[in-house]
């Protein structure tokens, strides 16, 4: 009797420990679109009516809290990735860009002023991103569709390498059409890989490869990240129909010439049958949430217990080489560049406990998901894992219009954020602070600060002011440049940010070229214990920094080249090579901040050799 009584105790408990972990573990839908801009959401518009239409997306931000000013973490695609699964800022990471890897090298030898800085070209393995964290807590996690957190969408890491139980990457609609895209439209025939479904539009294999996940998953606390491929290039519709009904809608003849696309403004109809594509399939996903019972919360949906984060990796692309995709007005620019088209995103919460129907100006960003989720499900942060977000979650349980209910790591409401982007034609540093923007132009030839006032008694009022930013106050407020390019610098410093550096190469002029270092052929020199260094000639600016550049991994071009220090002292610049190091170069800098490379990567091997065996051309490696 007595072991029966204490059998029967000991399950008692174990049915309330099993309860509260039904009740207490929430499930987490974060729904990342690839390139959806600010105002390609209906539920977005502030100045006029966007032509696409997202019913669907516009109901999920009347089941939670939609942000006015929410932000990604960059302006680019695969740093925004690493940066919202790390919870850490793309500058901190040393991945400010997609691909990377590379050895500094200019985008082309002659045609570019400025030179990118070295990035890495993956997210390192030791950085513990969110489904790590949070299967310690016994979560089972899946990714679907793009990852981009390594240097193509197939090389090391892969999701289940970094804690994802889950992952599958199928194109699904968004795959080229061949052999152009007025070409292979979906029908409703059944051997049809895109059959068209009861409401007309394509089948697309990731949205059910999401529901197969979600279905196998819910027994237990699940984490599901659907990446979307869409809206993405290729810009094209697989359903005819709707391609039809926005020609219609827009008022432009069906296209006979698949190629391009040159009306200006949001008047692709290609562009707006994909958005409201993606919008069906995002009703996809929660209309599964909606129906399916909850097997840890009987007399449940699932929705009644997942939160789901909506938003988008940057900016959206506003056209390519020959066409014109959208328009992000009032903003400036778009992806590929730090001004607010760039960065400023469609960004939607909703969940247990969180209020519905508002519409919030405090600034957000992607780097908050990760503090958010752990707090939502009770996950203690991964020892010595450093987060640059902010926790939302007492901000959308309690009033999202109260910026004071977002804390930075001291304590006060965050009023701050910072983007790092020394790359491509756009070369910015930025920063937000309250209604403020700073932006440092690193390209010769540009103003080297720019400042806007995009609103008005942010965070009081938050009345619009420039969000446009098209009237440059910096000349005016010198004071506030100083004080932002401080605070700018200060943060940037904090991060260890790489910045970019001259081009010694560039065909047009630049103040101090003519002084540049000149390295000295035939010095080569390698040494036991793996040291090598180079002699190299001051003409007239002095040498002040030196990096090795070295890759272990010979050929293999989805392996990356990787940036250590060097020392430079009596004329030579010095490095050790790091264990199983293949080939190696340096990188001379001077006091202008100009940058020569030499010699050609050379194989180890034969360091010292006039022609390297082994040892790329620069053609090669600028292919990469």
């Amino acid at each position: 009797m007595k072991k029966f009584f204490y059998s029967f105790i000991l399950g008692c408990i174990a049915n309330c420990l099993a309860f509260a972990d039904q009740v207490t573990k929430p499930n987490v839908v974060l729904i990342l679109v690839d390139d959806l801009g600010w105002q390609d959401v209906g539920s977005y518009d502030i100045d006029e009516p966007t032509p696409m239409e997202t019913p669907n997306i516009d109901a999920l931000a009347k089941k939670g809290v939609l942000f006015r000013q929410g932000y990604s973490p960059a302006p680019t695609c695969a740093p925004t990735r690493c940066a919202m699964m790390s919870g850490r800022h793309a500058a901190a990471l040393q991945k400010t860009h997609v691909v990377g890897g590379n050895p500094t090298t200019p985008y082309n030898k002659t045609a570019h002023p400025i030179m990118d800085p070295w990035y890495s070209g993956r997210l390192e393995v030791e950085e513990v991103i969110i489904p790590e964290a949070l299967k310690e807590n016994g979560y089972v996690s899946g990714h679907i569709g793009k990852w981009h957190m390594s240097l193509d969408h197939h090389s090391y890491p892969q999701p289940m390498d970094q804690g994802f139980d889950f992952t599958k990457a199928h194109l699904g609609e968004s795959a080229k059409m061949k052999p152009h895209r007025l070409t292979g439209f979906a029908t409703s025939a059944k051997e049809d890989p895109y059959q068209l479904d009861t409401e007309g539009f394509p089948k697309d294999q990731p949205t059910l490869d999401a529901i197969e996940f979600m279905e196998q998953s819910k027994a237990q606390p699940f984490f599901l990240y659907y990446a979307a491929w869409l809206v993405h290039t290729p810009i094209h519709s697989r359903s005819k129909e709707l391609l039809e009904k926005y020609c219609k809608k827009l008022g432009v003849d069906m296209p006979t010439d698949p190629d391009g696309w040159a009306t200006q403004g949001q008047t692709n109809p290609y562009y707006c049958a994909m958005v409201e594509m993606l919008d069906h399939y995002v009703g996809m996903l929660v209309k599964y949430l909606e129906k399916t019972e909850d097997p840890r919360n009987p007399g449940k949906k699932l929705i009644d217990n997942t939160y789901i984060l909506f938003t988008s990796d940057n900016g959206g692309m506003e056209k390519v080489p020959g066409e014109i995709i959208t328009d992000n007005y009032p903003l400036d620019r778009g992806k590929i560049n730090a001004r607010e088209g760039g960065v400023r995103v469609p960004f939607i919460i909703t969940g247990p406990g969180i209020i519905a129907g508002q519409e919030s100006e405090v600034m957000v960003n992607g780097l908050d998901f990760y503090p958010t989720i752990l707090s939502w499900t009770g996950t203690n942060r991964p020892k010595g894992q450093k987060l640059d977000g902010a926790d939302l979650s007492n901000l959308l349980s309690t009033d999202p219009t109260d910026h004071t209910l977002v804390k930075n790591r001291q304590g006060e409401p965050r009023t701050t954020m910072m983007w790092h982007f020394p790359h491509g034609v756009a070369q910015q540093s930025t920063l937000r602070v309250d209604g403020w923007k700073l932006i440092h132009n690193w390209m010769p030839g540009r103003p080297k600060f720019e400042l806007f006032e995009l609103y008005k008694n942010y965070p009081g009022t938050s009345d619009r002011a420039d969000i446009e930013e098209a009237k440059n106050l910096a000349s005016r407020m010198p004071g506030k440049v100083k004080e932002m390019s401080k605070e700018l610098f200060r943060r940037l410093e904090g991060m260890n940010a790489s910045y970019p550096f001259l081009n010694p190469n560039y065909k047009g002029g630049l103040l101090n070229k003519e002084k540049v270092c000149e390295p000295i052929a035939d010095s080569l020199k390698a040494k036991k214990g793996n040291q090598v260094s180079l002699a190299f000639k001051e003409k007239g600016a002095k040498v002040t920094r030196g990096q090795l550049m070295y890759t272990t991994s010979g050929k293999d071009k989805r392996e990356e080249w990787y940036r250590a220090p060097a020392q430079i002292k009596g004329g030579r610049i010095h490095a050790k090579l790091p264990k199983g190091t293949t080939h190696y170069f340096f990188n001379l800098i001077d006091e202008n901040n100009f940058l020569v490379s030499y010699p050609e990567p050379v194989d180890m091997l034969t360091a010292g050799a006039r022609k390297p065996k082994g040892a790329y051309s620069w053609e090669a490696l600028e292919a990469n």
